[in-house]
């Protein structure tokens, strides 16, 4: 995967800097990174980041990792997930952390909003069926709420299950008691965040490279 034997030349980083957004010098500075995330190799597998200590205690820590390997978030018709990834695959998931710059039309910057929106839908469809069911969306609530330590697993476990109520009615509407809520889908997901400035909140440190400030 990803095509980097070496340390890639200009034409190489000027294709990524198009792709991604990415000025030349943040992604020979993000090249660094891996190489230091794979000790010098080619290819990066789930364990090494595994060991990231900003990662360590992040509660969606296992979302996060996963999104580096699942490849709808390289191809919008990707399925499935790989083992390792190269270069280009990592530079491909940290673009989507990374604000929006001051200089965007609204119309990249709307743009850039629903690719932002589908890595994160993606995230949380955990087995890729278009849809966040009550049980993924369950998840990733308790494993914000109980590792928070302030509540325990029943009561983030009720918390969740609350949640996933709300948003049903205002994805679906009004529906009956017998009625049977499959899940969240992508256009779903676009009206529940209606309104809600989300993507220049996408952001982690990776390694000492915060990508709050890869917005040049």
């Amino acid at each position: 995967m990803g095509g980097f034997h070496s340390v890639p030349n200009d034409q190489r980083y000027r294709e990524l800097a198009e792709k991604t957004g990415f000025s030349l010098e943040q992604i020979g500075n993000l090249h660094h990174r891996f190489k230091q995330l794979s000790h010098n190799g080619n290819t990066l597998r789930r364990d090494d980041f595994s060991k990231i200590p900003d990662l360590a205690c992040n509660p969606i820590r296992f979302e996060i990792i996963e999104a580096f390997f699942d490849k709808r978030n390289f191809n919008a018709h990707g399925e499935g997930s790989v083992e390792e990834i190269g270069f280009e695959e990592f530079i491909t998931i940290m673009s989507y952390f990374r604000p929006p710059s001051l200089h965007m039309s609204e119309e990249q910057r709307e743009k850039l909003r629903r690719v932002k929106l589908r890595f994160l839908f993606n995230m949380h469809d955990t087995d890729n069926d278009g849809t966040i069911t009550l049980q993924e969306y369950r998840h990733v609530v308790e494993e914000l709420l109980s590792r928070s330590g302030a509540l325990g697993r029943e009561t983030a476990k009720g918390i969740a299950d609350a949640a996933m109520l709300e948003v049903a009615s205002i994805s679906m509407g009004h529906m009956e008691p017998d009625e049977f809520y499959e899940g969240i889908t992508f256009e779903h997901f676009l009206k529940i965040l209606k309104g809600i400035e989300i993507e220049s909140k996408m952001h982690i440190r990776f390694l000492n490279v915060d990508t709050t400030i890869l917005c040049k």
